[in-house]
């Protein structure tokens, strides 16, 4: 459900679009959802990167913020050059 509100947010909000139609709408989607996946595994990886050789108290969770950052300024990249195009 969380995955549907936030692309009924980005859709609006962010990068002002418009789906002509189910088709259109339905690919969308399926890109968007795509993209997700790919940045997803940036930060499961910096997580467990972080986790596994870097050895101090709580080094998964700088690893989770690093990965999760560049996992979202990813993601609008490429949303907006992929995902949300005219």
């Amino acid at each position: 459900m969380g995955l549907i509100i936030k692309y009924v947010l980005d859709k609006k909000w962010i990068f002002n679009y418009f789906s002509m139609n189910l088709k259109e709408n339905t690919r969308t989607f399926l890109m968007y959802s795509l993209m997700g996946v790919f940045t997803t595994m940036i930060f499961w990886t910096a997580e467990y990167l972080f986790y596994t050789f870097i050895k101090f108290n709580g080094s998964q969770y700088f690893g989770a913020f690093l990965g999760l950052s560049i996992g979202y300024y990813l993601k609008y990249l490429l949303d907006k050059k992929y995902v949300f195009t005219k």
